[in-house]
């Protein structure tokens, strides 16, 4: 990359294509332009405000995505700014899914806030565009400096995300572990565009690709010494085994809305860079790096499956879920073909409003607090409000593969790709973990529409054992017949009473209405593509990359 070079004591800078990179300016503008306002308006911004800025920035880089798209399906795929960056299928997808999952978590959030009023400005907003803005930079760099610059920008605002919430102890721990594991993930990872630099004496990523088509290494140590680096740097960052230690305490002590948004955005945009580093760039020496990937999918595949089986809180469960879907695409990273990058961008953005729908309902469930996940507290769910049932109970079974969704599809063409490089070994053993995933899923959708807790089992959330649906009545007894499992005590004259020591929750529980129409989007997307898969697995095929 020669983004400034001196001519005759002059510099020389290169023409931006503003264009090429829009949707990050967007996000960036959006963030400063929200920070300024907060900063001299007399009062504090109302969440609705600041909801109604990040739901129209998101849109405004969305639709930005899609005009790059129309320009790369005009005048096909190009760089910009002096090789800096790739204009190409693949960078729009990836911008168009950052930019989506922007959008759908500025709802999820705006839900959280109200239910947790502590007087913040536009801190969280602000930090969720620029982490964005960061993997979008990391979806279409070219060069390996820029590849680390996205992931620092993307990096460094998720370390405060995740410890937003002060008033929780969880909260912080997890802003701490993620920083401290995570700055040490970046240092091995410039120490891997190091070596890789000192081998080939460039970090643009074509002209890597060029010297390496050009030149025989004798001596090649240095160089796969490098990319060996690189692997643990990106495997750090999609949270594969076993660089994924921080996954599920991040992921239970983060906010919510947090956790769903890292879930989405941190792993497209770390898969983005891997991706085009590895396949498009290193491509010539994928004999020698397919093996690592292929015991790193091993281990991510099974560890995520089996470990999530004997997660009591939720957040865990689909941290560990999480872990077990990154195995999953690490299939179309081995695979290394162009089908196999088509299956994993299609399994990355299909996977981001899965997650992030499943999270808008556990934010809803949890209520004040956000402490209370769980599992016990979805039993009966779908007595006390059916639609949040259903939309989890959509969400849960697209991830485990059920036919008719996208999740179906998405693991379909993954395996199929793995098949058809070789590697049905793999293949077999993601199938095998996907049918134990099936397991921890059904089990909360069948805790949903189970009956209520028994007394005595200290369900969260329906008092102290008490089994009750009693909407509408004063705690502390009522003259309506007994629910199954409940406390009959005979009072005066042999009347039959029920007792409860706790206020009973209500029976329907009603949802906000941004968290509503987010879970609506994400369930429509699920339910829609998995039925009509055609424009999003032709929005995957034309995003390949060019594999040499």
């Amino acid at each position: 990359m020669t983004s400034v070079l001196a001519v005759a004591g002059h510099l020389a800078l290169p023409k931006i294509a503003y264009l090429s990179i829009m949707p990050v300016l967007i996000l960036l503008g959006g963030a400063g332009a929200m920070l300024a306002v907060s900063a001299v308006w007399p009062r504090r911004l109302p969440a609705s405000t600041t909801t109604s800025l990040t739901v129209g920035v998101a849109l405004a880089a969305l639709v930005a995505s899609l005009v790059q798209w129309g320009d790369i399906r005009h005048s096909g795929p190009h760089v910009a700014i002096a090789g800096a960056v790739v204009q190409d299928g693949f960078s729009a997808l990836i911008s168009v899914l950052v930019t989506s999952a922007v959008f759908l978590t500025a709802l999820v959030a705006d839900s959280w806030q109200r239910r947790h009023p502590s007087g913040w400005g536009p801190e969280l907003q602000v930090l969720m565009l620029v982490s964005a803005a960061g993997a979008v930079v990391m979806g279409e760099a070219n060069d390996l400096i820029v590849v680390f610059l996205g992931l620092e920008i993307m990096s460094i605002a998720l370390y405060v995300l995740a410890a937003f919430d002060h008033r929780r102890q969880q909260s912080g721990e997890a802003g701490l572990k993620y920083f401290v594991l995570g700055s040490f993930s970046s240092a091995v990872f410039v120490y891997g565009i190091a070596l890789v630099y000192g081998a080939t004496g460039t970090t643009d990523l074509p002209q890597i690709t060029d010297y390496l088509a050009r030149n025989i290494l004798l001596h090649d140590g240095l160089l796969l010494a490098g990319l060996a680096l690189l692997l643990v740097g990106f495997a750090f960052k999609v949270a594969a085994v076993p660089f994924h230690l921080w996954t599920p305490d991040v992921y239970q002590g983060a906010p919510t809305p947090v956790t769903g948004f890292m879930a989405a955005v941190a792993k497209a945009g770390g898969f983005a860079a891997l991706l085009r580093v590895f396949i498009s760039s290193f491509g010539v020496l994928r004999t020698d790096w397919q093996p690592a990937v292929w015991v790193l999918a091993l281990l991510t595949l099974t560890l995520g499956a089996v470990v999530a089986l004997v997660q009591r809180d939720i957040k865990r469960m689909l941290a560990y879920s999480s872990i077990n879907h990154a195995g999953f695409v690490l299939l179309g990273v081995q695979a290394a073909t162009t089908r196999g990058v088509e299956a994993a961008l299609y399994y990355l953005f299909v996977y981001s409003f899965m997650v992030i729908g499943s999270f808008a309902v556990i934010t809803l469930v949890a209520g004040p607090g956000d402490d209370d996940h769980d599992l016990e507290r979805y039993r009966g769910l779908a007595r006390r409000s059916p639609l949040l049932a259903l939309a989890l109970t959509t969400m849960l079974l697209a991830q485990a593969g059920i036919p008719f969704t996208t999740g179906f599809l998405a693991k379909l063409e993954v395996v199929s790709a793995s098949v058809g490089a070789r590697s049905t070994a793999l293949a077999v053993i993601a199938m095998v973990t996907a049918a134990i995933a099936g397991f921890f899923y059904l089990r909360v959708v069948l805790l949903m529409y189970a009956a209520p807790a028994e007394a005595g089992a200290g369900a969260p959330g329906y008092g102290d054992g008490a089994d009750l649906l009693l909407a509408g009545t004063e705690a502390g007894s009522s003259s309506m017949a007994p629910s199954a499992g409940a406390d009959e005590q005979a009072g005066p004259g042999g009347t039959l009473t029920l007792s409860a020591t706790r206020t009973p929750v209500a029976s329907w529980e009603v949802p906000e209405a941004p968290a509503a129409v987010a879970i609506a989007l994400c369930v429509g997307v699920t339910v829609l593509f998995g039925l009509w898969p055609a424009p999003l697995t032709g929005f995957a095929h034309l995003a390949r990359l060019i594999i040499p």
